[in-house]
């Protein structure tokens, strides 16, 4: 078999993860590369290496904020609103040398699997020493490292209405291939992919439901967000979120509006129009930093979906999350 590759051609997989892969299930996803069923997830092979190196070798702290999301979820969205809301306490958070006008929240909030990857130094080195640190990643609940979930440190996790995460990920892939002149599956071959729960990470029901279960379990170590509902009342959650990672706004902060200057630095609009994320790439695995921004809109899916897929779509839905209260808003 050859050696599989992350999507930017960079990272091999080493011989152990070679050959793991020559035993798992193997499909594929929706820019046509390689996947890989294991545990009951399906993952690229870079993302497999980084899970297991993670449980191996990361070590969480009672003060660590992880923040998870499952695949084009709001994920650069969260990991900037978390990242400005611990470290606002430093002014130049909101000044011109913030940190998020010049660099990528993906590389100021490093994914486990990236930065614990056996075959990456890229990423390790920028890892913060300092408390409380902040990862991210897309692990499913049940593989995340033992250390996360035995310790005290926080999970914050956001999901997405399926409709439009499905959208979201078809588009980021089909924008990737394009890139790299690889010719991608069709839109019918990818739904019918997705309606099969083959994708990264996913089956995503799975994912969402994981976290969801875990959440009311232990609604003080995980806070679960939905992405339609923090764009609906973006400071509402804000401060929310301020409040489970145990540093809440004061009544000065709230007076001086800093929970507005947090929205309106961290907003899709804003990030989007900075020129780290027109023009600069992420360090994890070189990717455009603009492939990580295209509309941020709740009901997009409507543009694209038939009728037939909507029935499709729902009726999946309907029996996966029955029983579950978990509901999504579609516009």
């Amino acid at each position: 078999m050859e050696k599989s590759q992350s999507l930017a051609g960079e990272f091999g997989v080493s011989d152990e993860i070679e050959e793991l892969l020559l035993t798992l299930p193997r499909d594929k996803t929706f820019d046509g590369s390689s996947i890989y069923q294991y545990e009951g997830a399906w993952y690229r092979p870079i993302f497999l290496a980084g899970l297991i190196s993670s449980r191996k070798h990361f070590q969480a702290k009672d003060s660590d904020v992880i923040v998870i999301t499952f695949l084009k979820s709001g994920t650069t969205w969260l990991k900037a609103l978390t990242y400005a809301i611990v470290h606002r306490s430093h002014h130049a958070i909101f000044d011109s040398n913030s940190p998020l006008l010049t660099t990528n929240s993906h590389d100021l909030v490093p994914f486990l699997d990236f930065a614990y990857s056996p075959n990456n130094n890229n990423c390790s080195e920028h890892i913060s020493t300092d408390d409380p640190r902040i990862f991210g990643t897309h692990i499913p609940y049940s593989s995340l490292p033992d250390s996360i979930k035995n310790s005290n440190c926080r999970i914050v996790y956001m999901c997405r209405n399926p409709f439009d995460q499905f959208i979201s990920h078809w588009k980021f892939l089909q924008n990737i291939a394009q890139e790299q002149s690889v010719q991608p599956i069709s839109f019918e071959e990818a739904f019918e992919l997705f309606c099969k729960g083959i994708h990264s990470f996913g089956p995503s029901w799975e994912h969402v439901l994981g976290y969801w279960k875990a959440s009311l379990d232990n609604p003080r170590k995980i806070l679960f967000f939905k992405y339609e509902d923090v764009k609906e009342d973006t400071s509402f959650h804000v401060n929310k979120l301020a409040d489970f990672l145990g540093c809440p706004f004061s009544d000065v902060e709230k007076s001086r509006g800093v929970i507005e200057e947090i929205v309106k630095l961290c907003s899709f609009d804003n990030m989007k129009d900075m020129e780290v994320n027109k023009t600069g790439r992420f360090r994890g695995n070189g990717l455009k930093n603009s492939n990580f921004f295209r509309k941020g809109k709740v009901g997009d899916w409507t543009d694209y979906f038939t009728p037939s897929m909507s029935e499709r779509m729902n009726k999946l839905m309907e029996e996966k999350f029955s029983g579950s209260d978990l509901t999504f808003k579609m516009s």
